[in-house]
């Protein structure tokens, strides 16, 4: 046993220094990735603070502050045509208690006049514009602007659909799958691989167990973003329905488990953009962009470009 040990105790300390001298220089591996735009300030729903989440209207004014990207979620109507909702059942954002799914597009109803911010709770938005988008009025109103879509449910028609229309308006390089299954995923890249993605819940367990094994600066990643909960809104602007996540001894545990700068500054030199959300106080942006996120998603697209505006000089 003793003899073991002269072979092992070198080898594991090989191992842990040339990982953790590796996690500070990706480079020497890993050749960084080069999206075709880089976002600090990202409005999740267009914006659903200030302005009805996802429509139009919403996705103007998050444009007219600076936004750099849209954070969007699509389904499709009966009569095939992909619109711009968070959610498929519309009793939350309607009042109706119908699915996209079972209706065609002039069927849809109307947002409410005043919807509560699910980032901040306690906090309503309203605006003029109620209408439910089309992902085609999207594309065509703002074709340079970065668009990340997330696929909810598991159906193929829906993907294609969304590829196609990404492919006629030529924003392949513009546009990111996300989305929290694994198995949507795959069949989203499979649907178009040309489109760069973010990780999903599986992909996010694996990349921690990745960090704190020592293993991650040698494994290759093909994801491009990482979109994660900044764990301190949680219970305070954000109150989660699952009972586990309203234990403030969980979520301490979450906070320190996963908001580690040096992984997330290691993935950034890697190419590999990292979103902490929904970010709408200007503490909680400063603790996302302090722990090494490279951009910010919020629900108040003028309260962060203000944050950006003042702190310009510790870019």
């Amino acid at each position: 046993m003793d003899s073991c040990l002269y072979f092992i105790l070198p080898a594991l300390g090989g191992y842990i220094m040339a990982s953790l001298y590796l996690l500070k220089n990706p480079q020497i591996l890993h050749k960084k990735k080069h999206a075709g735009f880089n976002c600090k300030h990202i409005s999740h729903r267009g914006g659903s603070g200030e302005r009805i989440e996802s429509t139009m209207e919403a996705f103007a004014h998050a444009v007219k502050q600076g936004t750099e990207m849209l954070e969007l979620d699509c389904h499709m109507t009966n009569d095939g045509h992909v619109v711009v909702s968070h959610d498929e059942d519309l009793l939350r954002q309607t009042g109706h208690n119908v699915t996209i799914s079972s209706l065609n597009l002039e069927e849809l109803p109307l947002y409410k006049e005043s919807l509560e911010v699910t980032f901040y709770a306690g906090h309503y938005s309203s605006g003029t514009d109620r209408k439910i988008a089309l992902l085609e009025d999207v594309f065509q109103k703002f074709p340079q602007k970065p668009i990340n879509i997330e696929i909810k449910e598991d159906n193929r028609v829906l993907m294609e659909k969304v590829s196609e229309l990404v492919k006629q308006y030529h924003r392949e390089d513009l546009t990111v799958w996300a989305t929290e299954d694994s198995n949507i995923m795959k069949k989203c890249r499979n649907t178009n691989s040309t489109m760069p993605y973010s990780f999903c819940k599986r992909g996010v367990l694996q990349l921690f167990l990745l960090y704190y094994s020592g293993l991650l600066p040698f494994v290759p990643l093909g994801e491009g973003f990482l979109q994660f909960y900044l764990p301190r809104i949680v219970n305070r602007t954000y109150i989660p329905e699952e009972s586990f996540l309203r234990s403030r001894i969980v979520i301490y545990l979450i906070d320190k488990l996963t908001m580690r700068k040096n992984l997330f500054i290691h993935l950034a030199k890697r190419g590999i953009q990292v979103h902490l959300f929904v970010c709408n106080e200007a503490p909680d942006i400063k603790a996302a962009f302090d722990v090494g996120a490279t951009g910010v998603m919020t629900d108040y697209p003028t309260v962060l470009t203000n944050y950006l505006h003042n702190h310009r000089s510790e870019d």
